[in-house]
């Protein structure tokens, strides 16, 4: 009878051998998943690992791979839903591949914080990082982690050493500011993103953009910071100003802030006002009335960055690099033909 030490710890790779009939290194290679093992065998070491119930302990399989099968992610928490989704995508991504993930939340996306988010990572062992982080940075520390860690950035937060998957936010300024003026609306004003973060730099760039191509001059922008109430306040501006009749808002949490402001203030949305956001989250369509939105999947966006991460440290070429995700302007209930 085996002792309880035994039973507890489990089967062993040398029971595993026993029982397939092969050698402790044939079962190594087999779980390893190297190429130099007859089929016939290999499918003799996968009945007994599966009869056994035997697990690969994480620390071996780190010392005889040389990886941790830990994925890093960074990122800095906000009020936007964009990170929970993209910190999703990721998380089932990597599961689905054998990996881990650990994430390294910064208070801001400061490159000192950021670097110390990479260090920690560093300390961990991890295999790979993806960037989440919001806003632009050269700086060369941040660079040389990228270099000795395979980085994938999103959205270009990080413009030297690592490798992008981005969404394309230009092209969201566009189909919003287009979608608007295509129904009349003689001009277009633009709730803002929190300044300097990529996103909402790029939505503003495609909706100056798209005026400038109709001979319209670009009204104020309104700056808000991904919140709801950024947006209220917004809207309590809007609704005082009668020659406003279409907004673009850079998020949808925002535009809920501006359609409430502006109802309770008298300006009915779509009737006297139309509002377009961005995400598609999962309240839009529920919203009244429902908002009309540029989405954009930001748990694909996640998984992407996981797939194209894997391919860098297999050595493989991911055929989606280079490639932006392209927005979806979906046509809801607050956007109306001007008149």
């Amino acid at each position: 009878m085996p002792r309880v030490s035994e039973a507890v710890r489990g089967p062993n790779m040398a029971q595993v051998a026993q029982r397939a009939g092969v050698s402790a290194q044939t079962v190594s290679r087999v779980l390893r998943g190297l190429e130099n093992v007859q089929p016939a065998t290999r499918k003799k070491v996968e009945a007994a690992v599966q009869a056994l119930g035997y697990r690969v302990n994480g620390a071996a399989r780190a010392l005889s791979s040389g990886r941790t099968q830990m994925l890093g992610l960074i990122e800095v928490p906000s009020v936007n839903y964009s990170s929970a989704a993209i910190g999703h995508g990721v998380e089932l991504a990597a599961r689905e591949a054998g990996y881990s993930v650990t994430i390294s939340a910064t208070t801001s996306s400061h490159p000192q914080d950021v670097a110390s988010a990479f260090a920690r990572l560093e300390e961990q062992g991890v295999d790979g990082v993806i960037l989440a982080i919001p806003t632009r940075s050269s700086t060369g520390d941040l660079g040389s982690f990228a270099v000795r860690i395979p980085t994938v950035s999103l959205d270009g937060s990080l413009e030297h050493g690592a490798q992008v998957v981005a969404v394309d936010q230009h092209k969201i300024g566009r189909l919003a500011t287009e979608h608007l003026l295509d129904l009349g609306h003689p001009s277009v004003w633009h709730v803002s993103g929190q300044r300097g973060w990529v996103d909402a730099d790029a939505r503003e760039a495609g909706w100056l953009e798209v005026l400038a191509e109709r001979g319209i001059e670009a009204p104020p922008v309104l700056q808000g910071d991904w919140s709801p109430r950024s947006g209220e306040r917004a809207g309590e501006l809007l609704a005082r100003m009668p020659e406003v009749s279409a907004v673009f808002v850079a998020s949808d949490e925002m535009a809920f802030g501006v359609m409430s402001a502006l109802n309770s203030r008298g300006r009915r949305v779509p009737e006297d006002v139309s509002v377009v956001g961005v995400g598609d989250i999962a309240l839009a369509a529920y919203a009244t009335p429902p908002l009309t939105t540029v989405a954009q999947s930001y748990e694909a966006l996640g998984a992407r960055a996981v797939r194209h991460l894997l391919a860098r440290l297999e050595g493989a070429e991911d055929e989606s690099v280079g490639e932006s995700i392209v927005p979806e302007l979906l046509v809801r209930s607050s956007t109306h033909p001007w008149s």
